[in-house]
């Protein structure tokens, strides 16, 4: 079979991958067959050789190598944090004064609204924190992981001085939407119409209060959590363990400015260095295993291995990314993108444009567990599509994020999923589902939004 010439069969691969994902609750082997799959259908009997160039290609590009060294240096430096007493200074801080789980839950939302720079630094900085703080009140880490995710990459999105605003940005110019150095202005403007993002955040508030009830899968993670005080739920022991095999030092004092300065130093080195995250994090940790050897918290040996044990931590994490990776890279392969927006462009017009492009984005976002790389192929059919049945495209450009912020918000192993997943010490479809049903809420809300603007305009 040809590249982009699978048609409706390009689905196949991914609906395996769900229906594997639901009957046997584990991402990795469910991905990895689901790519078998693609990779049968793109190179019959030559599959083992296309799986060894997926593979390569896979983790030679930029955009991997980035993910893998964020999260593994991520993992250092709360590895660090919380073997320096930092973490547990932070714990015993925020815990004197919230009295009860839903002030927990919504110190929770706030520290993600503040940690607004990057969706991974919200996941796994935020979940880190707040873990003891959450099961202290006996809420079910399947709750706190909402909570977590639902401000990682919506507030990323909104947010425009954050990693997916100086990506989108460039993507805008890139497109002719916008004037060289003008991209930035252009993303402003769409920030009101990014309908999903501002549901996803707003909603939470919601659950905290009660006004909306725990549904589904969560209803009965709330009852386990507070009936038995089983906050982390059973299948997910092992990330726990890996999440507490690094404890504080003996003796050693909590120090509460050494958890907080490195986590304002993150945010204020990523803004300094232009949104790069990567960059923001290899200053905070350097900044901080100077502080940590002058100080004579650590020696050099008990440093540089809890470093090393953090980055540890995020093994399984980056496995369940990179086999996601390696299925973008078939699913792109195969043309489903081109060929899901190819079958609904009969049914478009001005009016009806936005929604189905939030829609039917959402749902490729959703499928594939992409959210920038959708972005990138898309936008330039949506600029076609939209200007040639007139459409406004700024609300154009805020439908197709919001349609990525859906697919990192809900899909079970898109990134954010998965680390937020790892940091609150639940397994990645455990988040998902209990997520699902208010990430559809949201959904929902917005869908309704920008049918009536497609109207309005």
């Amino acid at each position: 079979m040809e590249p982009n010439d699978a048609g409706a069969l390009s689905l196949l691969p991914t609906a395996l991958v769900f229906t594997l994902a639901v009957w046997t609750r584990r991402p990795i082997e469910s991905l990895l067959c689901g790519s078998l799959l693609g990779l049968l259908m793109l190179f019959g009997s030559g599959f083992v050789t296309g799986m060894a160039e997926a593979s390569i290609a896979v983790l030679t590009d930029p955009d991997v190598a980035w993910v893998i060294l964020v999260c593994g240096l991520m993992g250092g430096l709360i590895a660090l944090l919380m073997r320096c007493g930092g973490s547990t200074a932070f714990t015993q801080f925020v815990s004197d004064r919230v009295g009860d789980d839903r002030r927990a839950l919504l110190a929770t939302w706030l520290l993600g609204i503040a940690m607004f720079v990057d969706d991974y630094l919200n996941s796994l900085a935020v979940g880190a924190a707040m873990r003891d703080i959450t099961d202290k009140f006996r809420i079910s880490r399947e709750k706190l992981a909402y909570v977590v995710d639902s401000t990682a990459a919506p507030i990323s999105v909104i947010i425009p001085y954050s990693t997916w605003g100086a990506f989108f940005s460039g993507l805008i110019v890139a497109n002719g939407l916008a004037d060289e150095g003008g991209g930035l202005a252009v993303y402003i403007s769409a920030i009101p119409y990014m309908f999903y993002a501002w549901a996803a955040v707003l909603v939470v508030p919601l659950v905290i209060a009660g006004w909306i009830p725990s549904l589904g899968s969560m209803r009965a993670a709330e009852e386990r959590a507070r009936s038995t005080g089983v906050t982390v739920p059973p299948e997910a022991q092992h990330i726990e363990n890996a999440n507490r095999s690094i404890e504080p030092k003996a003796g050693v004092k909590p120090r509460l400015w050494l958890f907080i300065a490195p986590m304002v130093c993150l945010v204020g080195a990523t803004i300094a260095s232009g949104n790069d995250f990567l960059v923001g994090i290899y200053i905070t940790l350097g900044a901080t295993i100077v502080v940590v050897l002058s100080m004579k918290i650590l020696d050099l040996h008990d440093t540089f291995d809890t470093v090393l044990d953090g980055f540890k931590t995020m093994i399984e994490p980056l496995a369940v990314l990179i086999a996601a990776f390696i299925l973008k890279e078939i699913n792109d392969d195969l043309g489903m993108a081109s060929f899901v927006v190819a079958s609904l462009e009969p049914m478009l017009s001005a009016e009806s444009l936005p929604v189905v492009i939030f829609v039917s984005m959402g749902l490729v976002s959703f499928l594939t567990g992409s959210n920038w790389g959708v972005f990138v192929i898309i936008l330039p059919i949506v600029v076609a599509l939209g200007n040639s049945v007139g459409s406004d495209m700024t609300l154009l450009i805020g439908a197709t994020l919001s349609a990525s912020t859906f697919g990192s918000h809900a899909c079970f192993y898109s990134d954010a999923t998965v680390l937020t997943a790892q940091a609150t010490g639940c397994t990645p479809m455990q988040h998902a589902l209990t997520q699902l049903p208010f990430a559809l809420i949201a959904a929902g809300i917005a869908a309704f939004g920008y049918l009536v603007m497609g109207y309005v305009f």
